[in-house]
């Protein structure tokens, strides 16, 4: 059974209309900076106003710390995600945090056309609509006992331990539960 939920709340209601950006050349050590002076979680990154790709605070502690690479030595366009999932403006928040779902993104630049007109976060939505949450948990069964079980086994609902995302298809590696996309990067 597909569940067709709508807010009523369109992206362009809830979304950052102007993200913090840097361009591809920036250091990843001032990316940090960028993204802590402006408490922000990810940084779009923008050359002659053609959106480019996106980095996380969690690409950077993947990517670049746990790999003990410089920061200072590494550009922004080596280490974002260059395969950006975006949305469109007028579509509903509850599309946006399905789509968040399925392709376990956290931050979806927002386009209009060719053109990025903002970026939406969890945060934007849980801001606007905080009942989405409590939805989510329904939706995704986020429960202690199903992230921790006290017995092994197969476990496919819950709570990636690595980035945090719910995910209907956890999977068991190295005595952790995570979703396909971290799974995948551990094999």
């Amino acid at each position: 059974m597909s569940l067709n939920y709508k807010t009523g709340y369109k992206i362009c209601d809830a979304m950052t209309k102007k993200p913090v950006s840097v361009s591809p050349e920036t250091s990843i050590e001032d990316c940090a900076l960028k993204m802590m002076n402006n408490h922000v979680g990810s940084l779009v990154i923008i050359k002659d106003s053609k959106l480019l790709g996106i980095l996380s605070d969690r690409d950077i502690v993947r990517r670049v710390i746990a790999k003990k690479l410089n920061p200072k030595e590494l550009k922004a366009e080596e280490v974002m995600i260059k395969k950006v999932i975006t949305i469109s403006p007028e579509k509903d928040i509850y599309d946006a945090l399905k789509k968040m779902k399925d392709s376990d993104v956290r931050h979806l630049p927002v386009m209009d056309k060719k053109e990025m007109i903002g970026l939406l976060t969890l945060k934007d939505i849980l801001k606007i609509q905080p009942e989405l949450f409590e939805l989510m948990v329904e939706k995704f069964e986020l429960r202690e006992e199903t992230r921790k079980p006290i017995f092994g086994g197969p476990i496919s609902d819950g709570i990636c331990e690595a980035c945090g995302f719910p995910s209907t298809n956890l999977r068991e590696i190295e005595g952790s539960f995570l979703c396909t996309r971290c799974a995948s990067k551990k094999l």
